[in-house]
C-alpha cells in the first residue's frame, strides 16, 4: 500500500480596522471571491478558513452573498471555520480578560452567522507566548497553527514537524500544528509540481505524516502580480488539479479531522516567538543589518542548515521600543481596557458598555502597532483608526458612568508604563497628555467630538530596507514573487526623500536656531539645534480649580551656552475646546537676540487635497496642507480639514513668524517602497529680545472647531430617525 500524507490548507483572510473601503473591495474582487469560486468546483477537496472579524463584518455588510456561500460550504463539510480573537489583535499586547473576551465573542458570532462549530483559532502574526495556552483553552479553543520556526526554536528537527503537539499552561491543554515555512514560499509562487514533490518526499520518509500550509489568503490574488498568476495563468486550478490527481496518497483534510483521527506526536513547550521574518523585523535596525549580513555570508556554509535552527531574532513586544508611537497606542488601549473593566466590576452594564467593549476590541487590531513587510504603523489611517476606536470607547464609558455635560480633571500618573509620571488634562471636549520627562511634550491631543487624535504622528527613523532604496529600486512591475523578495519604488526619487528626525514629532517641542536658519534648512533637518530643551526633564506642577486646570512645566537649561529658564503652561477650561499655551523665558541677555521656536504637529490631516488647507486669521486660503509656508509678522494661522470637519486655529499674543511643512516618510509596504504623509509641522518662531529684567513671554491659543463635523452627525442622525 502506497504511503500517504495528510495536507491541511489553512487560509487566513484579513483587512485591518481603518483600511479604506476600496482596499477591502479590491481584495474581495481579486482574492476572496475568485478563490472561493475556483475552490467550490473541487468537491472532493477541503480547506480550513480564518477570516478576521474586521473583514467578516465588512463582508457581511457589503457582500452577504459571499458569507452565505461560506455557510453553504460549511454545511457541506467543505470548509472548517477557524476562529480567533475578533479583531485580530496580537495576543501579547492584551490583558488576559480581553484575549478571552475577543475569542469567545468571535466564536459566538461565527457560530450564529455561519452555523459552524469553532474548535480552532488563528493566532495573529503567529506571535506566541507559552502563557497564552491557558487563555486560549479557557476561551474554548482546542488547537491552533503556528510556524515550524517556533518548533525549531524549541529544539525540534525537520523530521519532528510532520504532525501536531500538545502543550499546556496552568494545566489547560491546547494542540499546536507547525505550519510549513517551505510551503509558505512555494504556494503559490512555485510550480504546483514542486509542492507535490515535496509532499511525496515526506510521505515516503514518514509514517502517517501531517503537513500544514497556513498563510495569508491575499497571496492568492491581492499581493502584487498574484491575481494574474493565480487566475489568468490558472496557477490555482493547476494546483487543485494536482491535489485531485494525487488523492490516492495526498489526503486533503482539515485541522478538525486531523485532531479527531491522528494522535499528537507528543508534548511541547514553545519559546516566545513568531514566524522567522517577524523576529528579524523587530530587531534594532543596526542588528537587522548585521543579522542579514551574517546570514547571507554563511548561507552556503555546509554547517548552516544545522546551525540556523538555533538562530532567531527578537521578541514582538519590542516593537513598542522600536516605535514609541506603538507604545503610546498600547498604553492608551490598556488604560481604556482598565476603565472598562473597572466599570464592569462596579456593576455598570448595558448597551453603552457593550458598545464600548466592541470599540475597545476594534482598537486592539494589530496592524497599526508594528511594521514589517506591510505598511503597518507607517500608515496614518491605521493609527488614526486605532485612536478613533479607543476614544469612542472612552466616550461611551463616560456616558455609561453618567458624567455631567461639563467636567474637567487633571491627573499625574504613569500613563505609559515607564516608571515615571505623565500628566493628563481632560474635559468633555479634549484629552491632552503631556510628558514632563521628555521635553515637556504634548504627545496626545484627542478631539472627543470626532474621536481623533491630532498627535497620532510618527517620528522618522532608519529602517534596514532603506539601504535598498538608496541603492536604487525599480519602478514598474516585475514577475510574481513573494513580497519579501520584491524591490519596487512606487514613486521616483525616493532615495532623495529619506530623512530622519532628531526629535519626536510631537507638540510643545522647544527649539533654538541660528538667526539665519531658513525654512528649507528646518524642514530638511539641517538646521542645527542650539538648546538643550528638546528632550530634557521639566519639573511639573498641577493647578486645579472646579472649572480650570493648568500644568506648569519648568526647566533650567541653556541655549547657545547661555543659562536660561523656560516655563511653559498649558491651561484647559471645563466645556472648552481651546488650549491656552503660555511661554516665559528668563535669564536672557539684553544684547543677544535668540531665535526661539515651538514645534506643533497635526496628524490625520492629509496633504494633496483642496479641502485640506491652511488659512490666515481672516479665512483666506494659503495653500494645501502639504504646502511649505514661510510667514512673517502675522497674528496666527489655521489648518482646515473639511473632510474630517475640523478647523484648528493658532493665535499668538504678539507678532509671530510661522514655518509650516509636511513630514513625509519613506516606508515599505507589500506594493513596494512609498512616500507617506505623516503630519503637518507648524513652527511659530520669534527673534527674542527680553525686557529689562531679562524676561520674554508669549501666549498661543489653540482653538479646535469641529462644528462642521458635528453638524454632519446631527444631519445624519435626523435622517436616520425619519
Amino acid at each position: 500500500m502506497a504511503k500517504t500524507v495528510r495536507l491541511a490548507l489553512v487560509l487566513h483572510n484579513h483587512q485591518p480596522i481603518g483600511n479604506f473601503h476600496h482596499v477591502f473591495e479590491q481584495a474581495y474582487q481579486e482574492s476572496y471571491r475568485p478563490f472561493l469560486d475556483v475552490f467550490s468546483r473541487y468537491e472532493s477537496l477541503k480547506i480550513a478558513l480564518h477570516t478576521s472579524g474586521s473583514l467578516m463584518e465588512w463582508l457581511n455588510e457589503h457582500h452577504p452573498e459571499y458569507v452565505d456561500g461560506l455557510a453553504d460550504l460549511v454545511a457541506q463539510g467543505r470548509i472548517e471555520i477557524i476562529g480567533g480573537a475578533f479583531f485580530e489583535p496580537i495576543l501579547a499586547m492584551l490583558p488576559a480578560r480581553d484575549r478571552i473576551g475577543q475569542i469567545r465573542t468571535y466564536t459566538r458570532w461565527l457560530e450564529n452567522r455561519l452555523g459552524a462549530r469553532v474548535r480552532g483559532m488563528w493566532i495573529a502574526e503567529r506571535v506566541w507566548e507559552q502563557s497564552f495556552g491557558r487563555d486560549v483553552s479557557s476561551a474554548g479553543i482546542e488547537y491552533t497553527v503556528l510556524d515550524d520556526f517556533h518548533f525549531r526554536c524549541a529544539g525540534l528537527t525537520e523530521s519532528d514537524l510532520h504532525g501536531y503537539y500538545a502543550t499546556e499552561d496552568d494545566g489547560r491543554v491546547v494542540s499546536i500544528f507547525p505550519g510549513s515555512e517551505r510551503l509558505r514560499y512555494t504556494i503559490p509562487f512555485a510550480d504546483p509540481e514542486e509542492t507535490i514533490g515535496y509532499l511525496r518526499g515526506i510521505a515516503e520518509e514518514h509514517d502517517n505524516p501531517v503537513v500544514v500550509f497556513g498563510d495569508d489568503g491575499e497571496k492568492f490574488g491581492t499581493w502584487p502580480q498574484t491575481h494574474k498568476h493565480c487566475y489568468h495563468d490558472r496557477w490555482l486550478e493547476r494546483f487543485l488539479d494536482a491535489l485531485v490527481r494525487n488523492q490516492d496518497w495526498i489526503r486533503v483534510t482539515t485541522l478538525a479531522e486531523t485532531v479527531d483521527n491522528v494522535p499528537p506526536l507528543g508534548k511541547i513547550y514553545l519559546p516566545d516567538c513568531s514566524y522567522r521574518e517577524m523576529t528579524e523585523w523587530v530587531l534594532p535596525v543596526t542588528q537587522q543589518v548585521e543579522y542579514d549580513r551574517v546570514s547571507h555570508e554563511i548561507a552556503d556554509d555546509p554547517r548552516w542548515p544545522s546551525l540556523k535552527r538555533f538562530v532567531r531574532g527578537g521578541n514582538w513586544r519590542n516593537f513598542k521600543v522600536r516605535y514609541p508611537e506603538a507604545d503610546e497606542m498600547y498604553a492608551r488601549m490598556m488604560r481604556v481596557s482598565r476603565r472598562l473593566d473597572d466599570a464592569l466590576q462596579s456593576g455598570i452594564a448595558g448597551e453603552l458598555i457593550d458598545e464600548a467593549r466592541t470599540e475597545l476590541y476594534r482598537g486592539q487590531c494589530n496592524c497599526g502597532y508594528w511594521h514589517g513587510a506591510f505598511g503597518g504603523i507607517y500608515l496614518p489611517h491605521l493609527r488614526n483608526a486605532v485612536y478613533e476606536k479607543l476614544i469612542r470607547a472612552e466616550n461611551l464609558i463616560d456616558r455609561a458612568l453618567r458624567r455631567p455635560d461639563r467636567w474637567i480633571e487633571a491627573k499625574a500618573e504613569d500613563l505609559n508604563f515607564d516608571a515615571r509620571q505623565e500628566v493628563e488634562l481632560a474635559n468633555d471636549k479634549l484629552i491632552a497628555l503631556i510628558n514632563p520627562n521628555a521635553g515637556g511634550h504634548l504627545y496626545e491631543l484627542d478631539v472627543r467630538s470626532i474621536a481623533h487624535n491630532l498627535l497620532a504622528t510618527l517620528t522618522r527613523q532608519p529602517e534596514a530596507y532603506h539601504r535598498k532604496v538608496l541603492a536604487g529600486g525599480r519602478n514598474g512591475n516585475e514577475h510574481c514573487a513573494s513580497i519579501h523578495d520584491r524591490i519596487i519604488c512606487k514613486q521616483e526619487g525616493l532615495d532623495q526623500r529619506i530623512q530622519y528626525d532628531s526629535f519626536p514629532r510631537k507638540s510643545l517641542v522647544d527649539l533654538f536656531y541660528d538667526n539665519h536658519a531658513t525654512l528649507e534648512a528646518v524642514a530638511s533637518g539641517q538646521a542645527a539645534q542650539r538648546g538643550d530643551f528638546v528632550r530634557g526633564d521639566f519639573e511639573a506642577r498641577l493647578r486645579r480649580n472646579p472649572d480650570r486646570i493648568q500644568i506648569m512645566l519648568v526647566r533650567d537649561g541653556a541655549a547657545f551656552g547661555i543659562p536660561l529658564r523656560i516655563t511653559k503652561g498649558v491651561t484647559l477650561n471645563a466645556g472648552s475646546s481651546k488650549l491656552e499655551i503660555a511661554y516665559l523665558l528668563e535669564g536672557l541677555h539684553n544684547d543677544i537676540p535668540l531665535h526661539f521656536a515651538v514645534e506643533l504637529n497635526f496628524a490625520g490631516m492629509p496633504a494633496g487635497a483642496d479641502d485640506r488647507y491652511f488659512r490666515d486669521n481672516h479665512g483666506r486660503r494659503l495653500g494645501q496642507l502639504g504646502t511649505r509656508l514661510d510667514l512673517s509678522d502675522v497674528e496666527g494661522l489655521g489648518l482646515v480639514d473639511e473632510w474630517l470637519g475640523i478647523d484648528v486655529g493658532l493665535k499668538a499674543s504678539r507678532p509671530t513668524h510661522f514655518w509650516a511643512f509636511p513630514v513625509e516618510s519613506v516606508s515599505q509596504s507589500e506594493g513596494g517602497f512609498e512616500l507617506v504623509h505623516q503630519s503637518v509641522a507648524v513652527q511659530p518662531h520669534w527673534f527674542v529680545l527680553p525686557d529689562a529684567d531679562g524676561r520674554w513671554s508669549v501666549t498661543l491659543q489653540m482653538s479646535i472647531d469641529t462644528s462642521r463635523a458635528e453638524s454632519r452627525i446631527e444631519d445624519a442622525t435626523a435622517v436616520a430617525t425619519t
